[in-house]
């Protein structure tokens, strides 16, 4: 059993490359086969220019005390230009079911562009967040596009691993993260945000990947990152396999069926240039991936879904912007590459994940590597 240690107090401030993606199998290493051709690092960071940048916080055991533990969650920053470099880039986002949070998106939709970069968290810390990262901003003298901020901060819900209501994401967390954020491999599973998630009733968290479209379909790449907390044991499908329904949770107490509340952020990076109103319809394409591996997005669920480009820049600050843009009839190519990249994100997520105890000592597994594998050549896979 891969199980998350928590028996030492621990704060991981963690950058990107702190982490050898070889000591973790990833879906493609067990043999699950995935549409497209990823990215060298399968990963949102081979858009050029994209940093990631996460704090993990696992702290504690046992009951439930609010304000002390245990610890289970953390934040992630996704900063598409990089921390140096506060050049607003075109944006779009959307919606597939709203009970959840990600601020500053009424601005994104007005604008059109994403001031800053985006961060992840969980439920009871987005206002933290929020915060912290104007305050970062202010106290690091970069420069901003407008005298006031209106960061994008998104959340999905730890409170059954992690004391919620204790508040555990400080400010000072923000800033390591966005000052530790960094190009290159990303660390999936119960890193960052996702630290605490839950995913198809198995351990859940941070996952990753890309698509590097062919030379005839522009060459552009596609990168996705998710913080995946959501869906039921049942849904869960692996390439088009039923692994949920062959790896069964145990019935509950008194009969009753389990009810899907969970949540997933997506982020949709790319370098190819599209516009706003382009870049809201790849932010769409998203729920098509979520939809590969079995999810219906339930009444619950916060699935929030957002898509920036890297391309155009300086086009925010110009009087008068000459910009260029994909043509409509030329974007197929990445609306596939984003419907890949977010399924393959979401099973790699799982993949990484690690059996997690938490408040009350509740545990949740992580999905079996060797059931998995089991599962798929049942289906020749």
């Amino acid at each position: 059993m891969r199980t998350t240690s928590v028996a030492v107090c621990t704060m991981l401030v963690a950058t990107q490359m702190s982490f050898a993606q070889t000591a973790k199998p990833r879906a493609r290493d067990l043999g699950v086969p995935f549409e497209g051709s990823p990215g060298p690092l399968n990963a949102i960071t081979d858009v050029a220019g994209v940093e990631v940048g996460m704090v993990t916080l696992i702290s504690g055991d046992g009951k439930l005390e609010v304000g002390k533990g245990p610890v289970r969650t953390g934040v992630t920053a996704i900063l598409p230009r990089g921390k140096a470099n506060g050049d607003p880039a075109m944006a779009g986002w959307f919606s597939l079911n709203g009970n959840g949070e990600m601020t500053g998106t009424t601005w994104v939709e007005e604008s059109g562009f994403l001031e800053g970069g985006v961060f992840i968290t969980n439920t009871h810390s987005v206002g933290t967040v929020r915060d912290a990262t104007i305050e970062w901003t202010v106290t690091k003298g970069k420069a901003q596009h407008q005298p006031w901020s209106l960061p994008v901060v998104a959340e999905t819900w730890d409170g059954t691993l992690n004391d919620i209501n204790g508040f555990h994401v400080k400010p000072a967390h923000v800033f390591q993260a966005i000052d530790g954020a960094r190009s290159g491999p990303v660390a999936e599973g119960n890193v960052g945000g996702g630290t605490g998630m839950i995913c198809y009733q198995f351990k859940g968290g941070t996952g990753t990947a890309s698509r590097r479209l062919a030379a005839a379909a522009g060459g552009y790449t596609v990168g996705v990152l998710v913080q995946a907390n959501h869906g039921l044991r049942s849904q869960l499908l692996v390439a088009g396999v039923p692994v949920g329904a062959a790896i069964p949770v145990a019935a509950p107490a008194g009969g009753e069926s389990p009810v899907e509340m969970g949540s997933i952020i997506i982020v949709v990076a790319t370098d190819a240039p599209l516009l706003p109103h382009q870049l809201k319809r790849i932010a769409r394409r998203a729920s098509l991936g979520l939809a590969r591996t079995g999810a219906t997005s339930g009444n619950g669920s916060g699935d929030i879904f957002i898509a920036f480009s890297t391309a155009n820049p300086g086009a925010a600050s110009a009087n008068v912007a000459q910009v260029q843009m994909v043509s409509n009839d030329r974007m197929n190519a990445i609306f596939n590459a984003t419907v890949q990249a977010t399924e393959e994100a979401i099973i790699n997520a799982l993949v990484a994940a690690e059996t997690m105890r938490g408040v009350n000592g509740r545990t949740i597994e992580a999905l079996p590597h060797d059931r998995l594998r089991a599962v798929m050549k049942q289906y020749g896979r």
